[in-house]
């Protein structure tokens, strides 16, 4: 077991294992439980790991008030103009689809779970028996709720956007005082879509040296190169938006990965993850073979013996299988003890 290694259901989380890739389906099926289940079954061929959805309703989440605070004013966000109340009803998951859901990622071998908003979720969601539980952004301030998740005693993910750390500790201490042993915090910013140059990556292993846990990366940027990047930066985990395809709309269709792109952030995590290796200096075992194409003094005329080594009829030149090219000045004036033809790799005892 690897250090701080966390059991997800049957697939272990940790530094010594690949990326834990989390498809995150939230409202992208669309209002359509088949394009639901259709999202689950591209997540789990492209070799997402887990799949997550979100787990309120409108009137947990807000109030159906068209004006003031519960209007998005907002020229830059795409739902501006919209009243909160209605863009969660567009985006929530029917809380009768779960079961359905869930059940599609576990025959599929892929693990399914969700973000409860309120202590009603939660419960609902206990009553399914989700192996993990997700805390988002926005509630991470939400101390009772967190109090309640951790009680479950399950693993939690947690989402640090916008946080300051003051707040971060009071999540984090609130989850371990409350019975759940298992942390993972994921390095997000909450804009949406998030660009790059406000991502802040380094701070994944500043946050794995203060809390002690594993760290991975809630993304809403485009593409997967952020995410290659904070695999190398040790992030464990990795969250992205999902959807079979952007040019279909939905709440989150402008930043979530299609299935070919979701793929190749499995492939490449794991190729990030594989090349992190260890300190190492020197040919590795696998170069030992190429040595041999390095350069090397080689006799490059016909030379006699007691004849002097010129620039003219010694080189450095490949393959590597005479004197390392350092001895180069010191074999120059040199004598040969013996005849050697062109060719010949030199060593010592051809030197007088």
């Amino acid at each position: 077991m690897g250090m701080n290694q966390i059991k997800i259901a049957n697939i272990a989380v940790g530094p010594n294992q690949k990326p834990f890739i989390i498809a995150e389906m939230s409202g992208n099926h669309n209002k359509s439980l088949e394009r639901a289940l259709e999202i689950v079954e591209a997540a789990a061929k492209a070799g997402a790991h887990a799949l997550k959805i979100q787990t309120y309703t409108p009137d947990t989440m807000t109030l159906n008030i068209k004006t003031g605070d519960f209007l998005i004013q907002d020229e830059k966000s795409i739902w501006n103009g919209r009243n909160l109340y209605e863009l969660y009803e567009q985006a929530y998951t029917p809380w009768e689809w779960h079961k359905p859901i869930f059940e599609r990622c576990k025959d599929l071998g892929i693990i399914g779970f969700s973000t409860p908003f309120d202590s009603t979720s939660v419960d609902f969601l206990e009553s399914l028996d989700v192996p993990c539980y997700k805390i988002a952004s926005f509630e991470n301030i939400d101390i009772p709720l967190i109090r309640q998740v951790a009680n479950t005693g399950k693993p939690i993910i947690m989402s640090t956007g916008m946080a300051n750390l003051a707040e971060l500790d009071e999540m984090v201490r609130t989850a371990k005082e409350n019975g759940c042993k298992d942390i993972i915090l994921l390095k997000c910013t909450s804009t949406y879509p998030a660009s790059p140059d406000n991502t802040n990556i380094v701070t994944i292993p500043h946050m794995k040296d203060l809390f002690g846990c594993q760290i991975g990366l809630s993304d809403h940027t485009m593409g997967i190169g952020v995410a290659v990047a904070s695999v190398a930066l040790g992030a464990t985990v990795i969250e992205k938006h999902f959807t079979l395809n952007r040019e279909e709309g939905g709440v989150d269709a402008s930043f979530s990965l299609e299935p070919l792109e979701l793929k190749e952030l499995v492939t490449e995590t794991e190729r990030a993850w594989q090349a992190l290796g260890r300190v190492s200096y020197g040919p590795t075992e696998k170069e030992r073979a190429s040595i041999q194409f390095r350069r090397s003094i080689y006799v490059v005329k016909d030379v006699l013996e007691g004849e002097v080594f010129t620039e003219e009829n010694t080189r450095s030149i490949r393959p590597g299988l005479g004197l390392p090219p350092k001895y180069f000045d010191v074999v120059i004036g040199k004598k040969a003890t013996r005849d050697i033809a062109k060719g010949t790799p030199l060593n010592w005892d051809m030197i007088g």
